[in-house]
């Protein structure tokens, strides 16, 4: 994937101010960074074992969650940030590995409208989706990654988490800690939010119902090949981060 962009001359902008890291958070990525290298050096295909997760926004009028997206291109887009003043959205969750993507799952109250995500709604979303969906998958010793979101790290969203993966939880106040203001460590806000926002929106959605489609659509197309590299460059980026002593 990066040789691909590499050879067609495309660089990843992108269309958000980059939230500044503060003093202390160096020091953790570098921990997170030397903690999984180390384990990749012990089980080298430990990489492949993570199920990174997480949620982004999708409004129906194609505008860009400023957090969760790149676009590839040779020059930077001069892109406007427009808040719409009654933004139709949906919520969309998603965990990928190498080996696949569960997902997505779209955050709906009792009477099926769209809403965003809370820390109960996490934990239904984890209790009656998510698990059920991680049975089918026939892999021993998957290790579940999530940010340090207020609706992830909520004590009983944790203590769920823990009851499902022991010690193999990454997350805030879990057994191996996330380093806050990371996201570009996660192939979903590399990777995943970007290229199904680019398909997605050629399809021009016109209504919720339709965007909702699209995005299952987009979502099951995606190649086990094309995950497989991707979580493969994400151990170039560990090498990167290392390097920049856990600058970005």
């Amino acid at each position: 994937m990066e040789n691909f962009r590499k050879d067609l001359g495309l660089r990843a902008h992108k269309i958000q101010f980059v939230q500044e890291l503060k003093p202390n958070d160096h020091q953790a990525r570098r921990r997170f960074v030397e903690w999984a290298q180390n384990e990749i050096a012990v089980v080298p295909d430990f990489h492949r074992r993570i199920l990174f997760s997480d949620q982004a926004q999708f409004w129906l009028n194609g505008y860009v969650n400023k957090q969760k997206c790149r676009i590839w291109s040779e020059d930077n887009p001069q892109v406007y940030d427009k808040t719409p003043l009654h933004p139709e959205k949906l919520t969309v969750w998603c965990a990928l590995w190498a080996g696949g993507v569960i997902g997505p799952y779209f955050f709906k109250n009792d009477d099926g409208q769209n809403v965003t995500v809370n820390g109960d709604r996490y934990r239904v979303m984890i209790t009656n989706f998510f698990i059920p969906e991680l049975n089918n998958h026939d892999v021993q010793e998957l290790w579940f990654q999530q940010d340090g979101t207020t609706c992830h790290t909520a004590h009983a969203n944790i203590d769920l988490l823990k009851d499902t993966f022991g010690d193999r939880l990454i997350s805030r106040f879990g057994p191996v800690n996330w380093p806050p203001r990371s996201c570009d460590l996660t192939p979903l806000d590399n990777f995943l939010w970007g290229h199904v926002r680019t398909l997605v929106y050629m399809d021009k959605p016109q209504t919720l119902d339709h965007l909702e489609d699209i995005i299952r659509r987009v979502i099951a197309d995606i190649w086990t090949q094309m995950l497989e590299q991707i979580i493969e460059n994400w151990t170039s980026g560990l090498d990167y981060i290392r390097a920049s002593c856990g600058g970005i």
